[in-house]
């Protein structure tokens, strides 16, 4: 589990491709601190296991699934990725809980400056914008965001200064893609409301029979 706070920013050294898997190699400082193989660090969002460290580099590898869903299999050697190490139960939660589990791919159709900030437009798949929500939690990139607004097949989020420096989206452009990881919460709720124990759902009328109203 994540909070959706990069710690630093990460550079790959090593891509190791093979036709449906991916074994990185990124060099990293903060994200090593108190890092032991099999521990978990967020890849621009994709929850990834350490398989061998040195003092300044862990490896992780990357299996069929995430290589379809993520970005990572896109990135280039010398490119540079968001890191942040899995949540301590001790520690502030100052994003939102992120899974590290990447829905799918988002698309940058604009980005423009917006007085100290930037406003940058995500167009999703249909299938995943019924999780978006105005003011909701979205992770891009591994990073915590608030979707400013929704219209049609796109959200927008605003990237402040403090974001800007510590993340790696400001340098992203129109057309580049994003990993996407929709609120855990909308996903529980959906699952919630499909069916009951009678697989008959929880509708309007369920919910005015048990004592709910407007």
């Amino acid at each position: 589990m994540f909070t959706g706070i990069i710690e630093e920013v990460g550079t790959i050294k090593k891509m190791m491709k093979k036709p449906r898997s991916l074994r990185l190699e990124i060099e990293a400082r903060k994200a090593l601190e108190e890092t032991a193989i099999g521990d978990s660090i967020a890849v621009d969002g994709v929850c990834l296991t350490v398989t061998d460290m040195t003092k300044n580099t862990f490896t992780a590898d990357v299996m069929e699934e995430t290589v379809r869903k993520s970005t990572l299999f896109d990135q280039k050697k010398g490119g540079e990725v968001n890191l942040e190490r899995a949540l301590r139960a001790d520690s502030r939660l100052g994003g939102h809980f992120v899974s590290g589990h990447v829905d799918g791919i988002g698309t940058i159709v604009e980005k423009k400056r917006a007085d100290i900030a930037h406003r940058v437009t995500i167009r999703l798949e249909k299938n995943l914008m019924r999780y978006v929500a105005a003011k909701g939690s979205i992770a891009v990139d591994g990073i915590s965001l608030t979707v400013v607004e929704v219209e049609g097949d796109a959200f927008t989020v605003s990237i402040i200064p403090h974001t800007e420096k510590e993340t790696t989206l400001i340098a992203k452009s129109a057309k580049d893609k994003v990993n996407i990881e929709c609120d855990v919460i909308a996903k529980y709720v959906e699952s919630l409301t499909k069916a009951d124990n009678n697989d008959k759902g929880i509708d309007r009328a369920f919910l005015e029979r048990h004592g709910f109203h407007q």
